[in-house]
């Protein structure tokens, strides 16, 4: 019974985290991360260091250094939503049996269960992350076309990267996490970024990594949402009153049908910028309003009726400052003095940084492990966020 220990199977454990560690992960290394093999319960709150901004001062020679300046640390309270497990095992006949085949397949098969359970959880991870994209800033981009399908054409970074200085992210560590089909139009026709002698390197000719581009880490992922539902309004119109630049709530005449949700993504008369509603209304048609991301109105409404569109469903694709998204991690809790589990070990992941829980219970003529992870996400600087729009 001895060899029924995880402490054998950390090479192996080790071995299917460098397999996973190399597939299509992107919000998980894109985003802020606290990590730790601290448990935590479901449910629980746990406050989360937040740094903002330092300011610079003239350095001049003294007898002596200055007192250390007064600052904030600011933080932000997130809930662990999240605790989930993924068990595999065998039976006695079934380990024997596979113990018995020819090379042994016992080692290889608890190799890729291993990895197939660090798969399962991450791609959970990076959906609940790309599900955030509600809580954006602001969108740029064609809602039925795929960014970057001009060739030779960046104005899907540039035009990203002005809604970042626009609305004052920090002008370093900015993200993108795009979807495979924006991800292989920068493959196929911007050939600037594959020419060695114009790139000045041959990562994204010969192994297609994208790497940095005008400003942005560029990562791909499956968690990148396709084609999301929006809200049925049609023919709706702010109310005479006018709104100011920066102003978020906007009041509605008694005009239009249908709905615009929390995510939709709308447009003013006037005004090219596509703003994410935070705040939406059932019914267009009473008088009711609706809630714009900060920083708001990028452009005056006029006091007079204008024109409100919302965009169709479509592809979010996501650009942010790290510090906009926020990525909870901890081991589940355990009672007081443990469980029934013959072995328990927490292992963090040296690539992702995430504590996994890895645990065996021997049960009668049967093994089960568990793979186990309990987190949380949260937009906690919609400013700072934007999306990257398309089919």
């Amino acid at each position: 019974m001895a060899a029924i220990t995880l402490t054998g199977l950390i090479p192996t454990i080790h071995d299917a985290m460098d397999v996973v560690s190399r597939e299509r992960v992107g919000f998980i290394p894109a985003v802020s991360k606290d990590s730790s093999s601290v448990r935590a319960a479901l449910n629980e709150t746990v406050r989360s260091p937040v740094v903002g901004a330092m300011t610079a001062e003239d350095l001049t020679a003294a007898a002596y250094a200055a007192d250390v300046p007064a600052r904030t640390i600011n933080y932000v309270d997130m809930t662990i939503s999240k605790a989930r497990s993924v068990p595999f095992g065998f039976t006695g006949e079934e380990a024997k049996s596979l113990s018995q085949r020819e090379g042994n397949s016992l080692p290889v098969i608890n190799r890729d269960s291993i990895a197939q359970a660090l798969r399962t959880l991450t791609n959970e991870i990076e959906s609940d992350i790309g599900a955030l994209h509600i809580y954006a800033s602001r969108a740029y981009g064609t809602y039925n076309s795929v960014p970057f399908g001009t060739a030779a054409d960046l104005s899907d970074f540039a035009q990203s990267a002005k809604i970042l200085d626009d609305n004052g992210a920090p002008m370093s560590d900015w993200q993108m996490v795009l979807g495979s089909a924006a991800i292989a139009n920068i493959r196929g026709k911007q050939s600037g970024l594959f020419k060695v002698n114009e790139a000045g390197t041959d990562e994204m000719l010969r192994r297609g990594i994208v790497g940095n581009v005008e400003g942005f880490d560029i990562h791909q992922s499956a968690g990148v949402k396709r084609n999301v539902t929006a809200g049925t309004g049609a023919s709706a119109t702010t109310n005479t009153a006018g709104y100011a630049v920066g102003a978020t709530t906007i009041t509605l005449a008694l005009a239009g049908t249908g709905t615009v949700i929390a995510g939709d993504i709308i447009t003013f008369a006037g005004d090219t910028n596509k703003y994410l509603v935070v705040t939406g209304d059932a019914d267009v048609s009473n008088g009711g309003s609706i809630v714009i991301a900060e920083p708001g109105l990028q452009v005056a409404i006029p006091a007079s009726a204008t024109a409100i569109t919302v965009i169709a469903a479509t592809t979010r694709n996501m650009f942010f400052h790290r510090s906009a998204i926020h990525l909870l991690a901890r081991a589940p809790a355990m009672p007081e003095g443990g469980d029934s589990a013959d072995d328990n070990i927490i292992i963090v992941d040296p690539v992702s940084g995430l504590p996994f829980e890895f645990t065996v219970y021997k049960q009668k003529r049967q093994v089960r492990y568990e793979v186990n992870l309990a987190w949380g996400v949260k937009m906690i600087a919609p400013r700072h966020a934007g999306l990257l729009i398309g089919q």
